[in-house]
């Protein structure tokens, strides 16, 4: 039995290090070069699974050496990959990342085969995600499978988490389906049409207005805003980190962590409070997924150290 399934994205990350970002027209002499496993979708998945649940991922990779890389990475997490689609003659996709000395990032992803993931190919997956507790995706994959997945989980009654990034117009009647939606600051005004210096309220309404049932903004080192309908908004505490290495992939950490703890029964405090450490441990590795945290490591840490005030 799958505690959770994931709409995933996969990609492979390619990372060099900068000084700072290059302007336009510019080119700079950079640092370190990795090529590591990557995607939101897939960086979500691992996470989950080091977190203990359950875990399987419905995507659509290429028939390329990428692909093989992905699929050796799912084995090694003990992540299901029953409903994987190998696209004959594509090329699965690659993130470009640049990482800068303060530990920040730019990302710029291609996402190759992973754009032909239908609607069709869920349904070939709709026993598993009907028996499954969470369904998680983000916007990595097109909405279009993401909607039919949210469709079939709501029909058995199973949970939908939405991380909506990268920010973009969701097609209507999504946030009708969406349990969870937790975007960051920026992402959150975004979906809502809302300009950058509006205020954070008028986003949450707005989004609730158009179907999302509880909205969890992630603020990065200052944690998290829960909101509930008809509820002022809640927050979160995150943790202090110092020795930040970079942050690719802490979102995704996030995610995974907090789906996770939802599929085990956690409350959603308790599950927000588990998702920012496990995010918190997660920035001192390099790449999306070299120090994402175990079970174990995040309950320890959060024994031992206290939150931001």
């Amino acid at each position: 039995m799958i505690d959770v399934v994931c709409i995933a994205s996969w990609n492979v990350d390619l990372i060099v290090n900068l000084d700072r970002p290059p302007v336009r027209g510019e080119t700079l002499m950079a640092g370190a070069f990795d090529m590591l496993p990557g995607g939101k979708g897939s960086n979500a998945a691992v996470a989950c699974a080091r977190q203990g649940a359950r875990t399987a991922v419905v995507s659509r990779i290429g028939q390329d050496g990428f692909g093989d890389m992905a699929l050796q990475l799912w084995s090694q997490e003990g992540i299901d990959t029953t409903h994987i689609v190998r696209a004959v003659g594509e090329r699965s996709g690659v993130a470009q990342i640049w990482v800068y000395a303060d530990g920040d990032n730019s990302i710029a992803v291609a996402p190759g085969a992973g754009l032909g993931l239908s609607a069709a190919h869920i349904e070939a997956a709709r026993e598993q995600i009907a028996n499954a507790k969470v369904i998680m995706a983000s916007n990595e994959v097109p909405l279009e499978a993401t909607q039919a997945a949210f469709a079939i989980a709501r029909q058995y009654g199973v949970t939908t988490l939405l991380n909506p990034a990268p920010a973009q117009i969701l097609p209507p009647g999504l946030l009708l389906l969406c349990d969870i939606l937790t975007p960051n600051e920026s992402e959150a005004l975004a979906l809502a049409g809302l300009s950058s210096e509006a205020p954070i309220h008028e986003a949450v309404v707005a989004l609730q207005q158009l179907g999302a049932l509880h909205i969890i903004v992630t603020m990065g080192r200052h944690g998290c805003q829960y909101y509930q309908r008809d509820m002022a908004g809640v927050h979160i505490p995150g943790w202090p980190v110092d020795d930040v290495l970079d942050t690719v992939g802490a979102g995704d950490t996030f995610t995974g962590t907090l789906a996770a703890a939802l599929a085990r029964g956690d409350d959603m405090t308790r599950a927000v409070q588990l998702a920012n450490a496990a995010a918190a441990l997660s920035v001192r590795g390099r790449g999306a997924i070299g120090s994402m945290p175990t079970l174990e490591a995040t309950r320890r840490w959060l024994d031992q150290n206290s939150p931001a005030s």
